[in-house]
């Protein structure tokens, strides 16, 4: 079996306690649905450095601070990955979609709602639950 994808995920918060969400690209793997944003981790990147990347290249945002949330290892038929989640705190700037990518801020307790790729179900269990 191939090695893991490791993939950086940001849940961003609003101060009304909203969770942004994106939607992937039709051609995308698991195109059209809705996600947390984020993405691949380089090889010699660390994970807060892929975290702060990603958020600033999708969303437009420079993160100041984030913590980590979950680790998920999920296995698709095509691929295995591991979402490495992290709770951001506190960042810069307005989040838009740098890509041409709908986005939208939902509450936690509608985030079930939507449909997000099935390694996304611990992400929505752990914030519906706070």
């Amino acid at each position: 079996m191939s090695e893991a994808v490791r993939v950086a995920v940001g849940i961003v918060a609003n101060t009304a306690g909203a969770i942004l969400i994106t939607q992937r690209p039709d051609h995308a793997h698991q195109g059209g649905l809705w996600e947390f944003p984020g993405g691949k981790v380089e090889a010699g990147e660390t994970v807060t450095a892929a975290l702060r990347r990603e958020l600033h290249e999708e969303l437009g945002i420079r993160v100041q601070a984030a913590e980590p949330l979950l680790h998920i290892r999920h296995a698709y038929p095509d691929k295995t990955v591991l979402l490495e989640v992290w709770r951001v705190t506190a960042y810069q700037g307005e989040p838009h979609g740098r890509e041409g990518q709908p986005l939208i801020w939902v509450v936690p307790a509608r985030l079930a709602d939507f449909a997000f790729p099935a390694a996304d179900a611990p992400i929505i269990e752990a914030l519906a639950a706070v």
